[in-house]
C-alpha cells in the first residue's frame, strides 16, 4: 500500500511551519506530516529526511509546498530528483506542479512511436527534445530556489554595509555584557538569596529556589562578584 508524506521545512524556529502544513493537507487530506528546522541549503544533514528518504518505497509520494524546501541547491536537487523518480517514489510541489513527477513521466509515455522507417530518426530526435525540455524545466525550479538564496544573502550583506556606512552598531560591541531582562531579575534573586552577598542560602538551595540552571547561576554569579570587585 502506497503512503503519501508531506515534508515541511523551517530555518528557525522564529518561522511559521503551518502555512506549509496547511497548503499540503488542503491538497492531500490523508498525508503524513515531516517536519523539520534545518538551516542551511543542503540536502543532506537533514535528520528528519534523511529518515524519510531511507523510509520510502516504490509507489509512495512525497508532497512539498515548494521546491526550496526540497532542495536550494540546484546540482544535488535534480540529482536527488532523478534517484528518487528512478526508484518508483513520486515528487509534488504544490508550487511549482508542473515539475512534478507525473508531468516527467508523462514526456517519457507520450514519445512518439517508431514507424520502422528512415522516419524514425526524425521521431527519435522529437522524442530527446521533449525528454530535454522537461529535464531543463526541473532543473531550472532548483536554479531558482538556488538564486533566491544568493540573493538573499547578498541582500542582507548590502543591508550590513549600509548601516555601516551610516555609523550604526552592527552586533554586540566588544567587551559589552548584553543585560537582559530575565539576566537582570535572576542576578537580583542571587543578591537578595545567596549568602556570598545580602542573603543566608548556600549555591545549591538559591538556584533551586530561583530555578534556574547551574550554568547561568554561576555566570551571574561570578558576573554579580566581578561588579563588586571581589
Amino acid at each position: 500500500m502506497s503512503t503519501i508524506y508531506g515534508y515541511c521545512r523551517i530555518s528557525t524556529k522564529q518561522q511559521n511551519i503551518e502555512r506549509q502544513e496547511r497548503n499540503i493537507t488542503q491538497a492531500y487530506p490523508t498525508a503524513i506530516i515531516v517536519n523539520e528546522i534545518y538551516t542551511g541549503t543542503k540536502i543532506y544533514g537533514r535528520k528528519e529526511f534523511e529518515k524519510l528518504l531511507n523510509k520510502v518505497k516504490i509507489g509512495d509520494t512525497i508532497v512539498f509546498d515548494s521546491v526550496s524546501r526540497m532542495s536550494r541547491d540546484a546540482d544535488e536537487g535534480f540529482k536527488l530528483y532523478e534517484e528518487l523518480y528512478n526508484k518508483g517514489i513520486s515528487l509534488v510541489f504544490i508550487k511549482e506542479p508542473h515539475i512534478n513527477t507525473n508531468t516527467y513521466k508523462k514526456a517519457f509515455e507520450n514519445n512518439i512511436a517508431m514507424t520502422g522507417t528512415s522516419v524514425d530518426l526524425i521521431l527519435e530526435g522529437i522524442n530527446k527534445y521533449l525528454l530535454a525540455i522537461a529535464k531543463e524545466q526541473i532543473k531550472l525550479a532548483f536554479e531558482q530556489s538556488e538564486k533566491e538564496v544568493r540573493d538573499l544573502r547578498q541582500r542582507t550583506r548590502e543591508g550590513i554595509e549600509t548601516a555601516r556606512l551610516n555609523g550604526k552598531q552592527i552586533g554586540q560591541k566588544q567587551g559589552v555584557k548584553l543585560i537582559t531582562k530575565k539576566s537582570a531579575q535572576a542576578k537580583e534573586q542571587i543578591k537578595k538569596y545567596s549568602k556570598d552577598f545580602e542573603g543566608t542560602l548556600n549555591d545549591i538551595d538559591s538556584m533551586k529556589l530561583i530555578g534556574i540552571s547551574r550554568n547561568s547561576y554561576y555566570k551571574y554569579k561570578k558576573q554579580l562578584l566581578e561588579e563588586q570587585g571581589k
